[in-house]
């Protein structure tokens, strides 16, 4: 794939030295290996050939890739997530530690906790002590992939949609050209997402970085009340003229 291909990619990521599934686009395959969640949506990477979105080792086997082709790839830890840092493994007191946790109950030994705006894992808790480690998850770890790329993105306005959900986690953007520039109407689910202005910024660098674009809008459609509960308040209303227009704001970056 050449560098900066938009691509969908089905994988499995497996422990190498376990066998173990990490985690999947497949949800027939997390079935199989029971690690399913429920009310998840299982669905291909959107990702940015050589964009630097992936791990380095995964990143250089896209793009010596073909579509529509099953790859089977070990990745060491170089090429991952690193090695283990023993300077990032800390041992602290263990009345810090309930300080910094919202539910002490909860803890327990290879539980994520959060301390002082960095996230670990406990993984000693004994004696007024505990130890976290602050090291990546994966870190030190030989990873598998298997892999495909599915689809190839082509068409220039789906090339946008594919990059707005992927940076956002919202679906349903729909997007216009005219020229070079490109207008986003905003799906309603995003207007009630409190990092929807971080979103909007990191997605138009997105957008500029992967893509030749132009001047790129937000439009918000805010649907007028009435309409929305029309169902549960049909007779709420008497006057035949009280709803009202819906009205739509624009953003310009």
């Amino acid at each position: 794939m050449d560098s900066g291909t938009i691509v969908h990619v089905d994988y499995e990521l497996y422990n190498a030295d376990t066998g173990d599934l990490l985690e999947t686009t497949l949800e027939e395959v997390a079935k199989e290996h029971e690690i399913h969640q429920e009310g998840r949506g299982y669905s291909p990477l959107v990702t940015v050939v050589g964009g630097g979105q992936l791990i380095e080792g995964f990143e250089d086997s896209l793009l010596e890739a073909e579509a529509e082709t099953e790859y089977d790839i070990d990745i060491e830890p170089t090429k991952g997530y690193g090695d283990k840092d023993t300077t990032m493994i800390e041992t602290i007191n263990q009345d810090k530690l309930m300080r910094a946790v919202n539910d002490p109950q909860s803890l327990g030994i290879g539980s994520s906790v959060e301390i002082e705006g960095r996230t670990g894992v406990l993984t000693l808790f004994a004696a007024g002590r505990a130890r976290v480690d602050f090291n990546h998850p994966l870190a030190g770890r030989t990873l598998r992939y298997k892999y495909t790329i599915v689809k190839v993105v082509e068409d220039r306005a789906e090339k946008v949609v594919a990059l707005l959900k992927s940076n956002s986690g919202h679906d349903d953007f729909e997007v216009e050209f005219d020229g070079d520039d490109v207008s986003v109407i905003v799906p309603q689910s995003m207007l009630f997402d409190t990092n929807a202005a971080m979103m909007k910024f990191r997605v138009v660098s997105v957008l500029r970085e992967a893509m030749d674009v132009g001047k790129v809008s937000f439009v918000e459609v805010h649907e007028p009340r009435a309409a929305a509960d029309a169902d549960d308040h049909e007779h709420d209303c008497e006057d035949p003229d009280c709803g009202h227009e819906s009205h739509a704001h624009g953003e310009e970056e």
